[in-house]
């Protein structure tokens, strides 16, 4: 096996007389020098050699932690540079939370997965509130840690399940990327997810809205409000929208640019699947006459097909304030509280238990993920049943469409 040699040594004075003391590594006829927190003067030093015991003592011990270090891993490809690398900071402690924090910019950033690195800013943050730090070591990260940031999670409904799976994605990225178990090189020693048992999210409960809500719901009074369009008011139009729409996202909604409206027809991916989809989970829906005034109210003067990018950074902070926005106007109307996926989960109750459609029908509409995907690649969709249930769910409820 190709081993390096390590020998205590000093170069050159400094300006206050002492010599600072180094180990010298030469490995394949290159030599690299490693700093130690030792000096010597003049004194000890004879013809350049180092002669004072304790010194000799201290780099003996470091030398032979070296050398132990590097007969626990295979050093014949590295180059000198590598070895003193290895020895530098195989003992490092490395920072979680700036291995998170980068992780996610690449997924926001590279991968352009911008919602779910929301999620995962979101976990990281999560634990950093529970360490009452902004900069958590992989070290401080044992079974027991995790497990108690875990239970103080159980009264969430859906975070209990979904933070510990990103965080613990991020860890194994982590140990991919700082650990190499063909070399036996292990900077990051602790693997406490091999003992814990992530719970479940709690099972939600069916989100639809009777009609009787649904029609008290569209014929609301708006608060009165000295803006042009108060926030009740938008949301209550983008809650419309979204039922129209045969339940579409908001963040959908929010995207929509000019080129997605062909011949009255909203032609998009839907953005939360549509780059995990083989097809971009497309979807083609016509625009109902009953909310063609709101496309007219919010049309936008420049690429996006709607206006709401003029008032909101992006769909997320959008999909919020129209939440905002509809507690103000249902507790204005002494309605029950309501969020704007309450409609999408009432447009497919409707869809299948009021107008005979079925639950591939529906998840078609819904812009689901098939079973039958290999079947699907042999198929031209067409999209138009899905303007015609739409069109029966509308009339259903408000009796036109």
């Amino acid at each position: 096996m190709i081993m390096a040699t390590f020998k205590a040594c000093v170069r050159s004075q400094r300006s206050d007389g002492l010599f600072a003391v180094l180990i010298r590594v030469t490995h394949n006829r290159v030599a690299r020098y490693i700093n130690t927190d030792k000096t010597v003067d003049k004194s000890k030093l004879r013809k350049g050699e180092i002669k004072d015991p304790e010194i000799l003592s201290y780099c003996s011990n470091l030398i032979k932690l070296y050398s132990d270090r590097l007969n626990a891993v295979d050093i014949s490809s590295w180059d000198t540079n590598e070895v003193v690398s290895y020895l530098q900071h195989i003992d490092e402690d490395i920072s979680f939370s700036k291995y998170a924090r980068k992780y996610v910019l690449e997924m926001a950033t590279v991968r352009g997965m911008v919602r779910n690195a929301k999620n995962y800013r979101w976990a990281y943050q999560s634990l950093e509130r529970f360490a009452e730090s902004e900069n958590i070591m992989f070290s401080k990260l044992t079974t027991k840690f995790i497990q108690d940031w875990i239970s103080s999670l159980a009264s969430t409904n859906r975070a209990k399940e979904m933070y510990p799976t990103c965080i613990r994605m991020i860890y194994n990225a982590a140990l991919e990327e700082y650990n190499d178990y063909d070399k036996n090189i292990i900077r990051i020693k602790l693997q406490p997810f091999r003992k814990i048992s992530i719970p479940k999210a709690d099972v939600p409960e069916k989100r639809a809205l009777d009609i009787d809500i649904l029609k008290r719901f569209f014929t609301g009074e708006i608060p009165e409000s000295n803006l042009k369009v108060s926030l009740p008011e938008l949301s209550r139009d983008v809650a419309e929208m979204v039922f129209c729409l045969a339940g579409m996202n908001t963040a959908d909604i929010f995207e929509l640019r000019k080129e997605n409206l062909r011949e009255g027809v909203l032609c998009y991916h839907r953005l939360k699947t549509k780059k995990f989809r083989r097809d971009g989970a497309y979807l083609e829906i016509k625009i109902p006459s009953r909310i063609l005034y709101l496309f007219e109210k919010y049309k936008s003067d420049n690429e996006y097909l709607l206006n709401f990018n003029k008032r909101y950074q992006d769909g997320n902070c959008f999909n919020v304030n129209v939440n905002n926005g509809l507690k103000s106007y249902c507790k204005y109307n002494e309605l029950p509280d309501i969020c704007i996926y309450n409609f999408r989960h009432s447009w497919a109750t409707i869809a299948q238990n009021n107008c005979g459609a079925s639950t591939a029908e529906v998840g078609f509409a819904l812009n689901h993920s098939s079973a039958h995907r290999v079947t699907e690649g042999y198929i031209k969709k067409d999209y138009s049943p899905i303007s015609m249930l739409n069109n029966k769910v509308i009339e259903y409820v408000f009796g036109e469409y």
